[in-house]
């Protein structure tokens, strides 16, 4: 008799984004002569740059003839991207990265809610609190996360790292020590980063204490401020305890086209097992590539022109946090983050609940945002907005909120 995973059924209610979509499409059915702007999901709105849609073209036309035909990618992807993700990525970077250790995939978030089945379920996790919901819930419906605490509106298995105003949004190392640590930086959704010398801390600690950090890194191409790393391999000993999860989908505008990878290092082992021969198992087993059309278009982004093209997508979406934040900030309202990432972190007013501000940011202004709570506990009190609408939509945006 088959029996359900009742872990799934900890999760309280539906997922954040999903519970958003649903109330947007209830008001806009309730008034449908309102303009609403989106600046909730971090889901980009430019098109793919000239130099990527040229290396799709070229790609579509070689799947079209026998001798250029192309069926299953390798395993770990092609040594065209990766070679290319290496070089441009880390070594260029002073990394030591090579390309066997390079997993490409379907996206970073695919593979942040994967990287968990390498390890066993008595792991403890870590997470910064708030940040990308993903990560707990993964965790939870693999069985790690004990039970849901209404009170503290968290899971009593799982460490959160509070990241507050005091703190400047990042974590402190905690006291237990947990077996897995999950890091986002530039955080989502906070926005927030730190310096190489803090991250060090991090990597010297994981490596004292036997702990894997899994580093998130999707919106490292945001990154300003001299002295905030870009990978957190640029840390001394960081090949030894950390796996990094990339995306293209913020800085190139992929996601509507998946890709993403995940490094692995050879000498990361736990129990005596490399966890580059689990992962690369894994890929062998569960096919979770990216087709030859897309791998193609990701290196077109590692060319002159691509990195070019890339740079003008960063600085534009740039731009429109650099508006938000600056325009809330002048209207009064305690604003963070939208220097070194597309994100936003405003503090609700009059001591909403971010659902109550989700609520009269909508009906008021017309436009969406992302509750804090969604994050974690700490985000109670707090609100996200993306900075990847268009400029014009981001301006009007913005007039509406401050009226």
């Amino acid at each position: 008799m088959a029996k359900v995973n009742r872990n799934y059924l900890k999760l309280p209610g539906s997922y954040l984004f999903s519970t958003i979509g649903k109330k947007v499409n209830a008001f806009i059915a309730d008034n449908p002569d309102k303009k609403v702007i989106r600046l909730g999901i971090g889901d980009v709105t430019q098109p793919l740059t000239p130099t990527i849609t040229a290396a799709l073209h070229r790609a579509v036309d070689e799947m079209g003839r026998a001798e250029t035909f192309r069926g299953y990618a390798p395993d770990l992807g092609y040594d065209f991207l990766r070679n290319a993700i290496s070089v441009n990525d880390y070594k260029a970077r002073g990394c030591d990265i090579e390309p066997d250790e390079i997993f490409v995939s379907d996206g970073a978030k695919c593979d942040s809610g994967n990287i968990q089945e390498l390890f066993a379920l008595d792991n403890k996790i870590a997470v910064c609190d708030p940040v990308y919901p993903v990560y707990v819930d993964s965790n939870v419906m693999a069985g790690r996360g004990g039970e849901y605490d209404k009170v503290l509106e968290g899971f009593t298995d799982i460490v959160y790292m509070p990241c507050t105003e005091d703190n400047g949004f990042a974590p402190v190392i905690p006291d237990t020590v947990p077996d897995i640590i999950y890091l986002c930086f530039p955080n989502n959704p906070t926005g927030a980063v730190i310096s190489k010398e803090e991250l060090q801390k991090w990597v010297d600690y994981a490596n004292d204490n036997g702990s894997v950090i899994i580093y998130d890194a999707a919106y490292e191409a945001y990154i300003r401020t001299e002295g905030v790393p870009h990978s957190i391999y640029e840390c001394s000993g960081a090949r030894t305890c950390a796996i990094e999860l990339h995306s293209f989908s913020k800085n190139a505008g992929f996601t509507g086209v998946r890709l993403g990878y995940t490094v692995v290092p050879k000498d990361l082992v736990i129990d005596d097992v490399a966890l580059h021969s689990l992962w690369a198992r894994r890929h062998g087993t569960k096919y979770n590539g990216a087709p030859y059309i897309v791998q193609r278009a990701g290196e077109a982004v590692y060319s002159d022109e691509g990195k070019k093209e890339i740079k003008g997508l960063v600085d534009y979406y740039m731009r429109n946090a650099s508006y938000i934040l600056n325009g809330l900030k002048q209207a009064g309202y305690s604003v963070s983050g939208g220097v070194d990432a597309p994100y936003i972190w405003l503090k609700t007013p009059d001591n909403m609940t971010s659902w109550e501000f989700f609520d009269h940011l909508l009906t008021s202004a017309n436009v969406v945002g992302t509750p804090g709570s969604g994050f974690g506990p700490h985000g109670e009190g707090y609100f996200r907005l993306t900075a990847f609408g268009s400029y014009e939509n981001t301006v009007e945006a913005v007039d509406r909120i401050i009226g």
